[in-house]
């Protein structure tokens, strides 16, 4: 069996290592009728290139690996 292993690369750069970054944060807000704020919890996972440092979302590398299998699948059926 035949297989092809294809990574997502930095667009940089196009190195393949990734480490990952948290940010945390609290986002404040008020809400109607009260005096008091109210708060929310916030995580936000990016990823850097571990060559040039560039940051990537979640959704950005979700969308490049979409792209992968697009062009696979079209290889196959063309």
């Amino acid at each position: 069996m035949d297989f092809n292993q294809e990574f997502f690369l930095c667009d940089e750069c196009e190195n393949k290592d990734f480490k990952r970054i948290y940010n945390f944060s609290l986002r404040f807000h008020s809400i109607n009728f009260s005096d008091d704020l109210v708060y929310d919890r916030l995580t936000d996972e990016i990823y850097q290139c571990t060559k040039c440092r560039k940051t990537f979302t979640k959704d950005q590398i979700d969308e490049g690996l979409i792209k992968i299998k697009k062009k696979y699948k079209n290889k196959d059926s063309g």
